[in-house]
């Protein structure tokens, strides 16, 4: 058994570490619940969108507009989240997966793709796979990404897109469900009009003035926008869930190590203290004798 004064010194690290990873979990709470506040606020207009834009890839005036061309699928663009740090559980284990998923399945249907890794933990992944395409790399995102750092990502997409370069658009993130449920998910951007929707289209033929491409070029990029931004919100809100998760659990194992130890602590120092009372009886009983 080790020593009361190692035990004492075990004792002592493992307080410490649970001061951290209390600290830890309190931040992590709060800033999953502006995360949080963040997605909820913005998330029935991102489902608006969606519907939108499935609606109106089924008109025959908008199927000619670039970002509704349905293409054969031979090259295609993956937008992976992740986080920028650890310590969040399995958050970006479950996004490498996930990733790794989506990569076999080109292969096996020989198709060529390309990555735009946004986090830091995503881009040292990414970076490690042999033959990995790296289009871009994106790092220190903000819980709500800055207008010059999103447009960057979203126009770079647009592009690509647009000039042919690929064929589709999937964005591999964390979706959000609640505190404690969030569920990886791989949804296409592009070409629009792929989102699931909740209602079926029933609207009547509409049309555009001035023209389909005039319209189409504001309405539908921004819309398009707000399917990638979601994603972002929704990627980080479940990144401090989990976190706050994690830290919760290390401080509960951190308590019950802290108590374990305390336990063995005082069972050695019962122990020594038996024994030396066991030393001065004899002790006294040899000089009677």
């Amino acid at each position: 058994m080790a020593s009361t004064q190692v035990l004492k010194s075990r004792i002592h690290s493992v307080k410490n570490t649970k001061q951290i990873t209390k600290a830890m979990q309190l931040v992590s709470a709060s800033k999953m619940r502006r995360a949080q506040d963040a997605t909820k606020a913005s998330g029935p207009y991102t489902q608006a969108a969606c519907e939108l834009l499935s609606s109106l890839s089924n008109y025959t005036s908008v199927e000619q507009h670039p970002f509704f061309v349905k293409r054969p699928v031979k090259r295609r663009l993956i937008v992976v989240i992740a986080s920028d740090k650890g310590l969040a559980g399995a958050y970006n284990s479950n996004i490498f997966k996930a990733y790794i998923e989506q990569l076999k399945k080109d292969d096996k249907a020989d198709i060529k793709n390309a990555t735009i890794a946004i986090g830091r933990k995503m881009s040292q992944f990414v970076t490690r796979i042999e033959d990995s395409n790296v289009m871009g790399v994106y790092e220190n995102l903000n819980d709500r990404p800055n207008q010059r750092k999103f447009k960057t990502i979203l126009y770079s997409i647009i592009e690509m897109f647009e000039k042919g370069e690929i064929d589709a658009v999937d964005i591999i993130y964390t979706k959000f469900i609640n505190s404690i449920s969030q569920q990886p998910r791989v949804d296409r951007v592009l070409p629009a009009g792929f989102c699931k929707t909740k209602s079926e289209n029933t609207s009547p033929d509409i049309r555009f003035e001035p023209s389909v491409k005039e319209v189409l070029d504001v309405v539908a990029r921004r819309l398009i926008g707000a399917q990638v931004f979601q994603a972002l919100l929704d990627a980080r809100a479940s990144e401090h869930s989990m976190r706050m998760i994690a830290m919760k659990n290390a401080t509960d194992n951190a308590s019950d190590l802290a108590d374990d130890l305390t336990l063995a602590m005082n069972k050695a120092r019962q122990g020594a203290i038996t024994q030396e009372l066991a030393e001065i009886s004899g002790g006294v009983e040899s000089l009677n004798a």
